[in-house]
């Protein structure tokens, strides 16, 4: 199992098991064979299919968050690593996931640690339900109790909890502003505000695609700040939501030092409200890509996984010279997948090490679909400076 060591950050692959114990047992073991422990800690990202928690669980008629596409037709949006808040049963029949902490978590994860619970269609290894993917750091750095979730600061970079909207009646555009009004009460909380994301994360369903760009304008009002430096976003499809009537489930990530937006040409992002990559210390934090031209801003290699995965791996290289770096300085991958690219997902094994030859960790996931219909992957990257 490769483990990625960069400045201080110890960044470890998705672990997957059938259960979240296991899982969790997994991530343990990861840690204590890198000299670690939990109380090292910075952040958790549990990846949860809709059968993790019930076994009879039945994907939701959920609506999805009006947000805007990046890179690959990543909406503007934001999701952080995060905590998903305490939801109850619905009581509609939905699936509810619930928080880190909730029904069959209490034993197996950690303590007072940040966490974000991802809904996921499903995980790539057969019969596995949960993957819990860690994030740590020597000392596990300055944990902020706040009433939404743990925050916490290590090396500079802000950890979020996951992020729910406050109503979850609200419509799309009221949900998605609501989410990055909690972030920003979270970042506040860590002597810092919006203007510092680095990188948002949205999940919303299949069924609100349509209303998707509506997501712009909160963005570009809260967003962006006095500099202008729009974070990176990824914006990704799942129709199991974490609570009944949520539309958009929020990931983030933000830093305290002096940002820098990288960008190696495409005017496109003049008129989007996130960037291709922004720059913060140590650190480059890269929107999600997937086979979209971004001149045309066409939709390319329809039907073809690999194609399309060396299309965008390209993509995230082109962003990485732009910012004076190479393929071997990306440490961390996550590939959301749609259910049509499992077949030859391990056909673009090679690519991606040749493509990526630095020691990066990998988490790779099955998501319910992607922004354009088209799209079979999509790629978000994070990379280091020396």
């Amino acid at each position: 199992m490769t483990v990625s060591v960069a400045h201080g950050t110890v960044r470890l692959p998705a672990l997957s098991a059938p259960t979240a114990a296991q899982a969790y047992e997994r991530a343990r073991a990861a840690l204590a064979a890198a000299g670690l422990s939990e109380q090292d800690v910075v952040q958790v990202v549990e990846y949860v299919t809709p059968h993790a928690i019930t076994p009879e669980a039945v994907a939701p008629d959920a609506v999805a968050p009006d947000a805007v596409a990046p890179d690959a037709v990543t909406p503007d949006v934001a999701a952080p690593d995060a905590v998903a808040p305490d939801v109850g049963g619905a009581g509609d029949g939905r699936a509810d996931l619930g928080k880190p902490g909730g029904a069959g978590w209490e034993v197996a994860g950690f303590d007072g640690v940040t966490v974000s619970r991802v809904p996921v269609e499903r995980l790539v290894e057969p019969g596995h339900r949960v993957a819990v993917e860690v994030t740590a750091y020597p000392g596990g750095g300055e944990r902020i109790v706040t009433p939404h979730g743990v925050v916490t600061v290590a090396g500079e970079i802000v950890y979020l909890p996951g992020i729910l909207p406050a109503d979850l009646t609200a419509g799309f555009r009221e949900q998605y502003r609501s989410c990055l009004e909690v972030a920003g009460d979270l970042l506040k909380a860590a002597g810092t505000d919006l203007d510092a994301l680095v990188r948002t994360t949205d999940y919303t369903a299949t069924a609100t695609r349509a209303e998707y760009p509506r997501c712009g304008r909160p963005r570009r009002e809260l967003l962006g700040g006095a500099g202008g430096v729009y974070p990176g976003a990824a914006g990704i499809l799942v129709d199991h939501p974490v609570a009944g009537g949520a539309m958009v489930w929020l990931d983030a990530v933000a830093s305290r030092r002096p940002l820098r937006p990288v960008n190696p040409g495409w005017e496109r992002y003049d008129t989007l409200t996130y960037r291709p990559g922004v720059a913060a210390g140590d650190t480059l934090f890269m929107s999600g890509f997937g086979a979209l031209d971004p001149v045309t801003q066409r939709a390319v290699f329809d039907g073809d996984l690999i194609a399309q995965a060396e299309f965008t791996y390209a993509s995230i290289a082109a962003v990485l010279r732009e910012a004076g770096l190479a393929g071997d300085a990306v440490v961390r991958l996550v590939e959301y997948l749609t259910p049509p690219a499992i077949p030859k997902y391990h056909e673009i094994s090679d690519l991606r090490d040749r493509c990526f030859p630095g020691g990066y960790v990998l988490t790779s996931v099955v998501c319910s679909a992607l922004l354009r219909p088209e799209f079979l992957i999509e790629v978000v990257p994070t990379a280091v400076f020396p």
